[in-house]
């Protein structure tokens, strides 16, 4: 059988700074709750990413590594905050290595958007603005601190180098700490780092040449951005701004960028779907058994209202974030990625092909089917994601896996097949 034409263009190679990948679908980060308490790599982690590997996926780009202790979001987040990590995380490079994928280590701050207890006692943020979704109130970060943040992300950054990734990519998006002092309804600063457009922009710039200066020239760094922080009547950036943000970051080296959108305060743009099972999951399995008792019995009276307005707000799109990525692109010489709702192999191929973005990546297809790559380029069936998003409705409480019943099942069997094929490589 014939490949189709506008299908050839995903495993077309695609350069990343000096780094070649061997396709334009990626693996975009997900929080797996599957570290150690401390942050150290498990082998349940490093099972989960060699799935990837074996599906030939072109570049893995891994769920976040804390960069600083208290800028973890979720429990049993992986860090990349001290050199007692490097042979865990070696593990993770090593492991997509063998299989001839390329490996990406995202770094973050939370910021604000932390949930308790993983939080540290005493968040921190561009400025104390309380977060509407999980009511923490952050305070000012001090000049020092912001130093010492700058400091600990470069050294985090060579730390993945020096572990084997191929690349590193800076968290900036979805009001995570960048993008929280980025944001002006976030960032309420009157020093250095606050007000004017390059006050706002000095830590980001400032961290990118404290990391360049520690991995070098020839090592990609990728960002992730938003295209519009989606915070109606607040005052959030909009794509014009957000692509600025890009244009000077790319004349200060940035190798590529992939967009996503909104805040965690902006509801679900970010994880568009469908939410009848989200919240039930939320309040039984996920984060939200930590919420104050008042506000699980409010959700529970509302749930099935949260339900209905979800869903006609944030309906799910292949390649929803498509309209902002295709104006990064038009201003940018380096790679576009863009994220959002991709499963199907004609609408990442259209996106490519015409010029909206350089790559796709994908989360919600590839935790319900992780050999994705490998059944597009084989043009074989898979399980095929509902986009209910309960998967990501019990991060940071267990393990990352689909939890919509049917397809989970048939994920099963093909796993299950895969072990058998391939026993030395089972789980």
């Amino acid at each position: 059988m014939t490949e189709p034409a506008k299908r050839s263009v995903l495993f077309d190679p695609l350069e990343i700074g000096k780094m070649t990948i061997p396709g334009r679908i990626i693996k975009t980060a997900t929080t797996e709750t599957m570290s150690t308490a401390d942050g150290f790599v498990t082998d349940e982690l490093v099972a989960f990413y060699e799935r990837y590997a074996e599906a030939g996926t072109p570049l893995i780009i891994t769920g976040n590594f804390y960069t600083q202790r208290s800028g973890r979001v979720y429990n049993r987040m992986p860090g990349a905050d001290d050199d007692n990590k490097i042979a865990g995380m070696k593990r993770m490079a090593d492991i997509a290595h063998r299989q001839g994928s390329k490996i990406c280590a995202q770094l973050s701050h939370a910021g604000r958007q932390v949930f308790q207890p993983a939080a540290a006692d005493d968040p921190v943020s561009a400025s104390a603005v309380s977060d509407k979704f999980s009511g923490i109130k952050p305070r000012e970060m001090r000049i020092e601190e912001i130093r010492s943040f700058v400091d600990g992300f470069a050294r985090a950054a060579e730390r993945c180098q020096r572990a084997g990734f191929d690349a590193i990519q800076i968290h900036a998006a979805q009001g995570y700490l960048l993008s929280q002092f980025l944001t002006p309804y976030t960032n309420r600063r009157r020093d250095a780092y606050g007000g004017s457009f390059d006050n706002r922009l000095r830590i980001l710039l400032e961290l990118l040449r404290a990391v360049r200066e520690r991995v070098g020239e020839g090592f990609p760094i990728l960002i992730k951005l938003n295209g519009d922080d989606a915070l109606p009547l607040r005052k959030g950036l909009k794509t014009q701004t957000l692509v600025e943000i890009a244009r000077v970051l790319e004349d200060h080296g940035l190798d590529a960028v992939e967009i996503s959108v909104g805040h965690y305060e902006s509801g679900f743009p970010t994880i568009r779907g469908n939410f009848n099972r989200f919240f039930n999951t939320l309040l039984d399995e996920g984060v939200g058994q930590e919420y104050p008792r008042s506000k699980q019995l409010g959700m529970r009276l509302s749930k099935g209202i949260l339900a209905a307005v979800s869903n006609r707000l944030w309906p799910h799109s292949e390649g929803f974030n498509l309209a902002y990525a295709e104006q990064f692109k038009r201003a940018l010489h380096i790679p576009v990625i863009c994220v959002g709702g991709f499963s199907g192999p004609e609408a990442m191929a259209e996106a490519i092909d015409t010029g909206q973005c350089d790559a796709v990546s994908i989360a919600r297809a590839m935790i319900a089917d992780p050999y994705l790559v490998r059944h597009l380029r084989k043009q074989e069936p898979g399980p095929q994601c509902r986009f209910c998003s309960a998967c990501l409705a019990h991060i940071g409480t267990r393990p990352l896996d689909c939890s919509h019943p049917e397809v989970s099942a048939e994920r099963a069997l093909m796993l299950e097949r895969e072990r058998k094929l391939c026993p030395a490589n089972a789980a």
